[in-house]
């Protein structure tokens, strides 16, 4: 399967970058992807990368649980129990910005956050790209469109990306799309690894945040604000998401163990994640960071 090289920054316009650190694909294939930094702006990205027309192999996979809606292991149960209590989590969070009444989830996946809200009172609909993810997502009584093309200008109160932007090709088109979408006084919720993280630097190449070569994009707090600014976004707040820290690093131990997680690599992940969140309360730089972002 042939890659494709990145030669212009799609943040800074910048054409050099220098070799950041080196990642292997522990999900999917076991290739081994480089990932670049812009000399310009700092954003990290995965170069080469494979052709978007590409890029659905890499999701075919047991171990990619975000599109599947059944747990085969032990990390897949943990997923699932973090992910009903963050349903709750994240529902209140938009509620709490005021918005319960027409709600976009861009990157839906099967459509659990979808049908959490749609039994909390939203208008919930989702856009989700995978054909298997999506079939899922629109059995449960939810509806998922493959792209954003045809939605409703100016509609939605609420724009959802849980863990979606570093995935995504059209990194600048999608941004300024999603904001033509937003009502007037409307938020959108971006949550992203962040690769400034305490843990990121404790575990480096086998961080499981970097996540090749489906996360394409890295960010910092500095080249996402950068971002969302060029297109007339400004963050309201940045949150935490410290179940994140622990999550990551047990992934992260099992990566570097060669994919056999001990009892002593577990220990080991809930100390780095307690470790990590402490690190990060004065600088916000956690393992993962939503950006609540208003035009």
């Amino acid at each position: 399967m042939s890659l494709e090289n990145l030669e212009v920054c799609p943040l800074c316009n910048g054409k050099s970058f220098h070799h950041h650190l080196t990642c292997k694909d522990f999900t999917s294939t076991g290739q081994v992807f480089h990932v670049e930094q812009c000399d310009g702006c700092q954003l990290l990205l995965t170069n080469p990368r494979p052709r978007e027309t590409d890029s659905t192999s890499y999701y075919k996979s047991t171990q990619y649980i975000s599109h599947q809606s059944k747990a085969t292991g032990i990390f897949d149960h943990i997923y699932l129990i973090i992910r009903s209590f963050t349903l709750n989590w994240k529902s209140r969070l938009v509620n709490h910005h005021g918005h319960r009444k027409k709600l976009l989830d861009y990157g839906c996946g099967t459509g659990a956050f979808l049908l959490h809200c749609k039994e909390k009172g939203f208008e919930a609909v989702g856009v989700e790209p995978s054909e298997e993810a999506r079939s899922i997502a629109n059995a449960s009584a939810t509806i998922a469109y493959p792209s954003l093309s045809g939605l409703p200008v100016g509609t939605y109160d609420a724009i959802t990306l849980w863990h979606v932007m570093e995935h995504v090709y059209p990194l600048t088109e999608t941004i300024q799309k999603l904001k033509s979408l937003l009502a007037e006084s409307g938020t959108i919720f971006i949550a992203v690894p962040n690769w400034q993280s305490p843990d990121s630097m404790h575990y480096q190449q086998t961080w499981a945040g970097y996540d090749v070569p489906r996360h394409i994009w890295h960010f910092s707090k500095s080249s996402m604000t950068q971002l969302l600014e060029q297109h007339g976004l400004r963050i309201k707040n940045i949150i935490p998401m410290k179940l994140d820290a622990y999550y990551v690093s047990m992934l992260s131990e099992k990566y570097g163990a060669g994919g056999n997680l001990t009892m002593v690599g577990i220990l080991r992940a809930i100390v780095q994640g307690l470790r990590s969140n402490r690190a990060a309360r004065k600088t916000t730089n956690h393992s993962s960071l939503i950006y609540v972002v208003q035009k």
